[in-house]
């Protein structure tokens, strides 16, 4: 490859890799927490970069200690991702 070649495939992987790492965060509803099993219920507004309607679902979360803490009533602010056909949160926050 030639140095147009390479730069011509950063810039076509840049341009549909950007969405993935530029995602905004969801707001949403702590439904129901269950530390035990890494996994929380909310319901959230509508996800765009998964196509998603808002609607009332269980996510994965990466880490345990991230919903640890989460009430049933709060509301969150959140960063899912699909992985391997489940929805996983990688980041989560109260919202004050």
């Amino acid at each position: 490859m030639n140095r147009i070649q390479h730069l011509a495939a950063a810039v076509t992987w840049l341009a549909f890799s950007l969405p993935a790492f530029a995602q905004a965060l969801v707001d949403g509803e702590v439904r129901k927490v269950d530390v035990d099993q890494a996994k929380v219920t909310l319901k959230h507004a509508e996800i765009k970069a998964l196509d998603m309607p808002a609607m009332t679902m269980v996510f994965n979360v990466r880490d345990k200690a991230s919903i640890a803490a989460l009430k049933v009533g709060d509301k969150v602010r959140f960063k899912p991702v699909q992985e391997g056909g489940r929805y996983v949160i990688t980041e989560i926050q109260v919202v004050r």
